[in-house]
């Protein structure tokens, strides 16, 4: 099992949050940092997940496809919502 879903299970974040926090992790990670720091985890374990997602970005990537998100339909949402940001400015 991926370490980060591992550590979340753990600390008994259901599936659906850890859906939740993997799909904002490839959407925009700062936003999934803040809803990691939400799950009651204690403050020494919170820091070993977050030394895991910033140093080894591979995992959420492992974590999406172990999970059976959509990690292409994240990818093209995200380059679509950076076009239409882009034109914006």
């Amino acid at each position: 099992m991926n370490p980060i879903i591992a550590l979340l299970k753990e600390h008994n974040v259901s599936d659906e949050k850890i859906n939740e926090v993997f799909q904002t992790l490839t959407q925009n990670p700062m936003m999934a940092m803040n809803i990691i720091g939400q799950l009651g985890i204690p403050p020494e374990k919170l820091q070993q997940l977050m030394g895991l997602v910033m140093q080894n970005p591979a995992l959420i990537k492992e974590a999406v496809d172990e999970l059976g998100l959509d990690f292409s339909q994240v990818e093209a949402a995200k380059a679509k919502m950076q076009q239409s940001n882009s034109g914006e400015q």
